[in-house]
């Protein structure tokens, strides 16, 4: 018997959604990979080629977010684990329209 589906936890707030995001830098290419059990929590698993240098991972990260929801980049932010690999990102928008925009991609993958 497999186990069940990961849930990911969106978070919504007054300016939009947080998500859970666990990055891995330096990777062949920039993708969401799917949903992962990271910290006793279900995470968004995210690639990216950039190097975890001057913040060029996370801006790649948010890059990367923006396209995949389909939002400007500028709505997109890292707000708390700049240095770390697992991060919450900051998606500024409608809470509802965007929760389900997320859900729709999560179900592509």
């Amino acid at each position: 018997m497999s186990p069940p589906p990961l849930s990911l936890k969106i978070r919504k707030t007054a300016t939009g959604v947080l998500l859970p995001v666990r990055l891995t830098p330096k990777s062949a290419r920039d993708e969401i990979v799917g949903v992962e059990a990271f910290g006793g929590e279900a995470v968004l698993k995210a690639r990216v080629r950039a190097v975890p240098e001057d913040g060029r991972a996370n801006a790649g990260l948010e890059k990367l977010i923006a396209k995949w929801v389909g939002v400007p980049p500028s709505s997109v932010a890292v707000v708390q684990g700049g240095k770390s690999r697992l991060k919450q990102i900051a998606i500024d928008g409608d809470p509802s329209a965007l929760s389900g925009l997320i859900a729709e991609r999560l179900a592509a993958l």
